[in-house]
């Protein structure tokens, strides 16, 4: 009997290897066959291990002095110092203000733009045209912000723009574009508006793409015009994707286009162009005071995360669509 037991424990343990082996030998080829997916993937997960969480460790220089000659983390644990320091400076709470009307009014005029552009790509039934349209008002977002400034700077300059000159032949005085504080925030959202609308829109378009063509069907036979298919059948299957980009967009609210904000920049404008990374650069690297820099822009990553879980709330409750 025992010898019995003996056996089938053997055999047991016998045919336990065999599939373990199996599955190590399956598991092998599969990442030999695969291998090529997996080398391509290796790249991104570098770089968001170095450049997106690694960084993340370096907050703790809000609660440290940093010191030269010391240890890039600080020094010494001087708690919230630096967060009543900026939480008490005027300047921070201005660069906090413009910070929030950019990011208000590019939620308010550049997301619904980008939708209204899908809806008229939409409507273009020439497959060649639409292509046309599509790549022309793609072509902007691959300029470099430096080389987009360059240019307005070229078109609105008080003596060589052409704008100027227009203006001036109707016995209007030159006017210094780039650096009046009232047209700061109208050229950052129309120059937004122009370079990334096209490219904001392919999202839009897929969405519209994947609609159920008995919808319209169905539509066209109660009578619905094109204007009607788009109300009450586009807009409303399309209503969760812009739900989520709105969601997306709150959580930016605090981080404006620093490169563009930054080289917009000048000492006449300074009023309404600072805002919080131009803020936090100047402070950072521009007096070398780190960690009060980094306490701002840990606040401000904080306070992005609160605005996106209140959105995520308010989206699920209000319109039923939710990132989670």
């Amino acid at each position: 009997m025992e010898h019995l037991l003996t056996n089938e424990k053997e055999s047991e343990s016998t045919a336990t290897k065999k599939v373990k082996g199996l599955m190590q030998t399956s598991i092998v080829k599969y990442f030999r066959k695969n291998i090529h997916y997996y080398i391509l993937l290796f790249i991104p997960i570098v770089y968001f291990a170095i450049f997106r969480y690694g960084p993340i460790v370096g907050n703790v220089l809000a609660f440290r002095k940093y010191v030269y000659g010391g240890s890039i983390y600080g020094e010494g644990w001087v708690g919230l110092k630096y967060f009543n320091m900026f939480l008490s400076d005027p300047n921070f709470w201005l660069a906090f203000r413009n910070t929030w009307q950019l990011s208000i009014y590019h939620l308010i005029i550049t997301v619904p733009v980008s939708i209204l552009f899908a809806l008229l790509v939409n409507e273009i039934r020439s497959g060649k045209l639409r292509n046309v349209v599509q790549t022309i008002s793609y072509f902007p977002n691959f300029i470099s912000i430096v080389v987009v400034v360059g240019m307005m700077k070229e078109l609105l300059s008080p003596t060589t723009g052409i704008i100027n000159k227009i203006i001036g032949m109707v016995g209007i005085d030159p006017i210094f574009f780039m650096n009046e504080p009232g047209w700061f925030r109208m050229l950052y959202i129309s120059s937004e508006v122009w370079q990334y609308t096209g490219w904001n829109s392919i999202i839009f378009l897929a969405a519209i793409a994947s609609i159920d063509p008995q919808l319209y069907e169905a539509a066209e036979v109660d009578g619905a015009g094109r204007l009607k298919q788009i109300i009450h059948v586009t807009i409303p299957q399309i209503m969760p994707t812009i739900a989520v980009m709105y969601i997306l967009s709150l959580g930016q609210l605090m981080n404006v286009a620093f490169e563009k904000v930054l080289l917009m920049y000048t000492p006449s404008n300074s009023q309404v162009s600072d805002v919080i990374e131009t803020f936090v650069y100047r402070m950072g690297l521009g007096n070398s005071n780190y960690s009060y820099a980094t306490a701002i822009g840990l606040f401000s990553g904080m306070l992005g995360l609160v605005i996106v879980i209140i959105a995520n709330y308010l989206s699920k409750k209000v319109t039923r669509y939710s990132l989670y």
